[in-house]
């Protein structure tokens, strides 16, 4: 399979990365030689420099007979161009990252004029994977499949589940649930677990279930299970809206708490159910006041992710809330998974795993 990415930042490198380990031909287009240079000296691919809306640059990439491409740069309407340019030329099936909220109402009009295969709007699709964990508070990290109708989902193994030294068969027979234990993850390795494999207190484990039997089997095992009846998000940015607006249309009350005076008025406008407050999510004082310590869940959407970290830690010390806190760079991944601050999203991630989903679907 010929695969055309335009655009290599965060998205097109953690996709090549990943596609590379696959059955794929790669070509890489991007603006910037550094970048083009670096990813080819680690990924198997071809690289060329040059604007990706050039029918020249498309051509020179193969788009005649490339099977799938994918525009991934900074701007949407780039994006949107070079796949309309490359469908005029080629036969390929198209991929395009939307991401201004202004075209979020219009996704469905867009995708079938211009005939793409798929958009993905990053912040869309994480405050979906937000809501899904407070809508099941349990599970650290919620992946649906068949449409919703089958998740996996992951959580920890806490001293009160009374699961400690018990094989995955007793746990099949001692709790009666149609789950399938699909992987343990314990200090020193992860294993795809047999019938006589010990779960031991601490290990994170992930199971294939339905929503009902998940919720069945992590009401057995004394995890709570009803979504959280409300929120508080420290960052008033894109992600933000779309999640206040999801969590408002499950009943779930929001405040949001941003610094900037104008976005505040702005998102008082867009979501007039919420509570948005002008202040410094950051301030300890102001936390507090607002309710972090009787709150059921917390959720920090800053720009900094070192902000995003500590204010988990601090509300973690503090109170029971689920946690979510959103992480740009995916260097440290394996760090911030040791701090056990809830559930981490990484919104590149979540973008990459979307596009590689219909990729291997194809």
């Amino acid at each position: 399979m010929h695969i055309i990415i335009v655009g290599c930042g965060k998205v097109g490198s953690t996709l090549a990365e990943q596609l590379q380990e696959e059955d794929t031909d790669l070509t890489l287009i991007d603006t910037d030689a550094d970048v083009i240079n670096n990813l080819t000296e680690d990924i198997d691919a071809m690289g060329i420099v040059g604007n990706g809306a050039s029918i020249n640059t498309l051509m020179e990439a193969g788009v005649k007979t490339a099977d799938i491409m994918i525009a991934v740069t900074a701007s949407d309407e780039l994006n949107l161009l070079c796949c309309l340019i490359a469908q005029k030329t080629g036969h390929c099936q198209t991929i395009a990252r939307v991401r201004n909220p202004i075209y979020s109402k219009e996704i469905g009009f867009i995708q079938e004029r211009l005939g793409l295969s798929m958009i993905i709007n990053p912040e869309l699709a994480t405050a979906r994977e937000i809501s899904r964990l407070l809508r099941f508070p349990a599970a650290i990290k919620i992946d649906p499949f068949s449409k919703g109708r089958v998740e996996l989902l992951k959580f920890k193994v806490l001293p009160e589940f009374k699961l400690d030294g018990m094989s995955v068969s007793q746990i099949s027979d001692a709790f009666r649930s149609d789950i399938l234990v699909c992987a343990i993850e314990s200090r020193d390795n992860v294993s795809i677990p047999g019938g006589d494999h010990i779960i031991h207190d601490g290990d994170m484990v992930s199971i294939l279930a339905s929503p009902l039997n998940a919720a069945a089997f992590f009401r057995k095992i004394g995890l709570k299970t009803n979504q959280v009846k409300n929120c508080i998000i420290v960052g008033g940015g894109t992600i933000s809206y779309y999640l206040a607006h999801a969590l408002l249309d499950m009943k779930i009350d929001v405040k949001i708490i941003e610094q900037n005076k104008n976005r505040c008025e702005h998102l008082s406008e867009l979501l007039p159910d919420a509570t948005i407050i002008n202040g410094d999510g950051t301030n300890r004082s102001l936390l507090l006041e607002e309710g972090l310590s009787e709150s059921e869940s917390f959720v920090t959407l800053t720009n900094l992710d070192e902000e995003n970290v500590f204010l988990a830690l601090f509300a973690k010390s503090i109170s029971d809330a689920k946690l979510v806190a959103k992480v740009n760079r995916l260097e440290f991944d394996d760090v911030i998974d040791s701090l056990d601050i809830g559930s981490v999203i990484y919104p590149k991630n979540i973008t990459a795993d979307y596009i590689l989903q219909y990729v291997r679907a194809t």
